[in-house]
């Protein structure tokens, strides 16, 4: 009998020692994945667990009804799990769970060494993508992105840009947007500063020109554009 071969004999009846098995490497497989996604990823513990967790999950709900009329909606049960995230999360969790899904599918099949074997093969091209920084730009520390609330008698053009050119080498008005009923309006800024230690002195000459309303410097959240 080859390692590939599926360790489950009878379909629709799972034996335990079948069913340890197929759990165990559904395990190792998520565990497998979590690791490799936490390489220079940010994450939380919860999510983390999830991916460890989520083969494991699929691979008994498969076992349950194998050879059953209701596979076909436990597959689809399974697979709306990424809802769950999808909203929210960024597109490398969404893979990342879709990753982990499939491998659970394969375990619960009995195909345990295809299920560990696709988790490795996959996990470790995410793996080294994501060290190359595959398909982005490289991280420059002196990226910000400025929000800036103004009132709506001030002309951000001649008040509002001057002071960002100043204390930045590279500039560009991403979003403005009304608020407060049209009396305020919100401006995105994302700009590259000349000197990082200039942002408090950045912040303070713009709350001169806005009537002191609310400034804010932030690191630019690059994970969502994923979506």
């Amino acid at each position: 009998m080859s390692i590939f071969d599926s360790i489950i004999e009878t379909v629709g009846s799972v034996e335990p020692q079948e069913f340890m098995i197929s759990i165990g490497a559904a395990l190792l497989a998520g565990l497998i994945l979590s690791a490799l996604y936490m390489f220079r990823n940010r994450h939380s513990g919860s999510f983390a667990v999830t991916v460890v967790c989520l083969p494991a999950i699929v691979s008994a709900i498969i076992m349950a009804v194998s050879g059953s009329i209701g596979a076909g909606i436990a597959v689809a049960g399974a697979f709306s799990l990424v809802r769950f995230r999808s909203a929210p999360g960024s597109a490398k969790e969404i893979a990342v769970l879709f990753l982990a899904m499939a491998s659970g599918l394969l375990c619960g099949m009995g195909l345990v060494a295809y299920g560990l074997l696709f988790a490795v093969i996959v996990g470790m091209v995410f793996f080294v993508l994501t060290a190359v920084n595959f398909g982005g730009t490289k991280a420059n520390s002196a990226d910000r992105v400025v929000r800036i609330v103004i009132p709506e008698d001030v002309d951000y053009g001649t008040e509002i840009d001057p002071v960002i050119e100043e204390y930045t080498s590279e500039h560009q008005l991403i979003s403005v947007r009304s608020s407060n009923m049209g009396t305020m309006y919100k401006l995105k800024y994302k700009v590259r500063m000349n000197d990082i230690d200039q942002q408090k002195e950045l912040i303070d000459r713009i709350r001169v020109r806005n009537g002191n309303l609310e400034v804010a410097v932030t690191v630019e959240d690059t994970e969502q554009q994923g979506l």
